[in-house]
């Protein structure tokens, strides 16, 4: 399983920025897709999923203001983030597990999951 992030930078507080990743090596359109990102003294945390089916799931702190998205076709997950916030800068990862991952807790993943390196997003003015 490889996983491959870009997008991040810096954006000033307000702005928008939209993270991309690329999936290999499973099959992408059966497995559940989900966006985490790490927070000091707890680790990382799911901010974002979409299962197989296309249901999609967020964070209290980021509803409204975040969407997330596939294309099977390309084995690629997106995540559109507007209205950014000071609080939003953290490193994002692009996490995938089996459709049975429960977005709602805290994170883990199967054996059969997997996350990528990372893309680091700062919102600073």
């Amino acid at each position: 399983v490889e996983l491959e992030e870009s997008g991040g930078g810096l954006v000033q507080p307000g702005g928008s920025l939209t993270l991309s990743c690329v999936a290999s090596g499973f099959t992408f359109s059966t497995y559940a897709m989900g966006w985490a990102r790490r927070v000091p003294g707890v680790g990382l945390e799911w901010v974002s999923g979409i299962y197989s089916d296309g249901t999609t799931w967020y964070a209290d702190s980021v509803e409204g203001r975040f969407t997330i998205s596939r294309d099977n076709s390309k084995n690629m997950v997106h995540l559109q983030m507007i209205d950014l916030k000071s609080e939003d800068t953290s490193v994002y990862y692009c996490a995938t597990d089996v459709d049975s991952v429960d977005f709602g807790e805290p994170f883990a993943v199967s054996g059969y999951g997997s996350w990528g390196q990372g893309t680091q997003v700062t919102v600073s003015s």
